[in-house]
């Protein structure tokens, strides 16, 4: 399977932490950056072919992406121009001309262990699944999920007036089929009306729910994180800390030391 990643953004959030450099770069953990930690579990995941989008700063990102060996992993990046002024719809609906079979949708900023990728690969089955976690909270920048008694997507965003959220979208998402073509088509749609360069490409997946089901597939206890704020980043960067201290002995139950990204 192919992934593309979406990696134009700056993080300004993170403007302390990256010195400059595009968001995907600031380092985590033993001088490996955010995006070398999520092509190496996407590789160790299966998966052999990665489009980076890129933006913000991206003469460093390719540079970053040249040094980086992963056998059996084919990486190419796709380019953003309007990343200055443009949210990630804009950066998606770029990235179509890749989307000529089944993909991996994956925010640049998302970090997960393994475990969160597999399981969304093995119980995926309908032409758009997206992986979903659950809390006993939301707060207004989670990507919210309202779901049907099935399972499927009725609605996500982080605004949902008047729903009750029942989970939060990880931005991590598998098309295939019939999927692609309608993500395509609503790609196309609404980066044509006035706010389209503002908008997230989970309005896509919020207009496709009306037409095609969408599947959802909670991670359960599996780890993951969004690296959006310092505080991601501390909390984040405490976690691989945590890790190598743990398996510089032995592996935790149910964790060995490659299943973080």
């Amino acid at each position: 399977m192919k992934a593309i990643l979406l990696s134009a953004g700056q993080g300004r959030r993170l403007a302390r932490a990256t010195d400059g450099a595009p968001k995907c770069l600031v380092p985590i953990h033993g001088g490996q950056s955010l995006l070398e930690l999520q092509l190496r579990s996407l590789a160790r995941c299966g998966i052999e072919r990665v489009v980076v989008m890129v933006g913000y700063g991206a003469d460093r990102v390719e540079s970053e992406i040249a040094s980086i060996a992963i056998p059996g992993l084919e990486v190419a990046t796709g380019y953003n121009p309007f990343s200055a002024t443009s949210d990630n719809l804009v950066t998606t609906w770029l990235a179509r001309s890749s989307m000529d079979e089944e993909f991996l949708l994956l925010n640049g900023d998302t970090l997960f262990e393994d475990q969160v990728l597999k399981r969304l690969l093995a119980e995926a089955h309908h032409p758009v699944a997206i992986a979903v976690a659950q809390k006993p909270s939301y707060d207004e920048d989670d990507m919210k999920v309202v779901l049907g008694r099935d399972g499927r997507l009725d609605a996500i965003g982080k605004q949902l007036a008047g729903l009750v959220p029942d989970g939060e979208a990880i931005g991590m998402t598998i098309f295939r089929g019939e999927g692609i073509d309608g993500f395509r088509r609503i790609l196309d749609e609404i980066v044509r009306t006035p706010d389209g360069g503002q908008a997230w490409y989970t309005a896509a997946l919020d207009g496709l729910a009306a037409r095609l089901r969408i599947e959802t597939v909670p991670i359960g206890s599996c780890w993951w994180a969004e690296v959006d704020t310092l505080e991601d980043l501390r909390s984040v960067r405490e976690v691989f800390d945590q890790r190598k201290r743990l398996t510089s002995t032995e592996d935790p139950p149910g964790r060995t030391a490659a299943s973080f990204a």
